[in-house]
């Protein structure tokens, strides 16, 4: 346990969080939304301070980050809790247990003994991920600084719900992130997330100026959030902020607490790649269709295949310096010579 940070003390022992855009106003004794962060008499507490619930080392596409590193590891970690309450959360086991269990559950350890882990198994990075890595900022502000000491990148799988405050306290160690826009109307945030759409178009704006390698993901969900006009604006936007943001469209399969609607039908999402492409973006990706052509890198200029995936497998990758081999055109990206 560890005292919070981003927050401010008020009067009666209340506390107001500013670690997300729920802005918590918690009495004490109460928890914040998160469920992992609770008033103590007027002092906030990150209950999950250093209690790792998951961790392995993944190959970064599984984030999925595509531009960022391609075929390299990153020795990816959580904490349980969440400040989002998804309908259609895969890994609700750990990200609701707070709220659904009434626990908190995690292997004690350092920032230190991570870092060696990521170390022990040649990662490029670490990953912040499988839960909201918002929440347990503690952990990752002092994992991300130590590790930048040890040559590793740090990469944040987010909802992007994060306040100004929180971005620009991890962003001088923050190398890359992966944030869903679930949807691109609020009704869908409210009802299924429990949360709003603007603050999580103001981090991806963000994120992008202040230069964190950002790619975007959006899981369709059938009668939800995949109508063509949707799925249109929701490209306009990224394109108008950099058509080189990496778009990743995927699949739903049913989970958790929304059952009741089917999978997402292959033609779906081929049909949001081309939408993809005539907003503008330059590499929008299908995720969820092992061997789909969707999965693979092309250049933007002359569509020459520059990395061939199967799944997360990289099984060639032409462009370990970042730019095309046929027309020489620059590929956004983070890549080996950048590392």
């Amino acid at each position: 346990m560890k005292e919070a940070s981003l927050y401010e003390k008020l009067e009666d022992e209340k506390v107001r969080c500013f670690l997300c855009n729920h802005r918590c106003l918690i009495k004490s004794g109460a928890r914040g939304i998160c469920g992992v962060r609770e008033n103590r008499a007027g002092t906030l507490m990150s209950l999950v301070y250093g209690k790792i619930i998951a961790r392995h080392c993944d190959p970064i596409e599984k984030k999925p980050l595509f531009h960022f590193l391609p075929g390299s590891s990153s020795y990816s970690i959580a904490t349980v809790g969440c400040n989002f309450r998804c309908t259609f959360c895969q890994n609700a086991d750990i990200s609701q247990m707070p709220s659904d269990q009434n626990r908190i559950l995690g292997e004690e350890m350092a920032p230190e003994e991570i870092i060696q882990l990521a170390l022990n198994c040649r990662a490029a990075s670490i990953s912040y991920t499988y839960t909201e890595p918002t929440v347990f900022i503690e952990t990752a502000l002092d994992t991300a600084r130590a590790a930048v000491a040890k040559g590793l990148k740090n990469v944040f799988v987010s909802n992007g719900y994060m306040t100004r405050e929180c971005l620009e306290a991890i962003h001088p160690n923050l190398h890359a992130a992966n944030v869903d826009l679930k949807a691109f109307n609020d009704r869908f945030y409210k009802e299924q997330c429990g949360a709003r759409l603007k603050p999580v178009l103001n981090t991806i704006e963000a994120m992008r100026e202040m230069g964190i390698w950002l790619e975007v993901t959006t899981l369709l969900i059938p009668g939800l959030n995949d109508s063509h006009e949707e799925l249109r604006d929701l490209a306009r936007f990224l394109a108008g902020i950099d058509p080189g943001i990496p778009w990743h469209i995927s699949r739903f399969h049913p989970t958790y607490r929304l059952m009741d609607r089917p999978v997402t039908p292959v033609e779906t999402l081929r049909r949001a790649r081309d939408l993809g492409y005539e907003a503008g973006l330059q590499y929008v990706y299908t995720g969820n269709i092992p061997g789909d052509a969707g999965e693979n890198t092309f250049c933007h200029r002359c569509r020459t295949t520059l990395i061939d995936r199967m799944g997360f497998q990289v099984n060639q990758n032409r462009i370990p310096e970042g730019r095309c081999p046929e027309c020489g055109t620059r590929i956004p990206g983070i890549w080996r010579k950048d590392a």
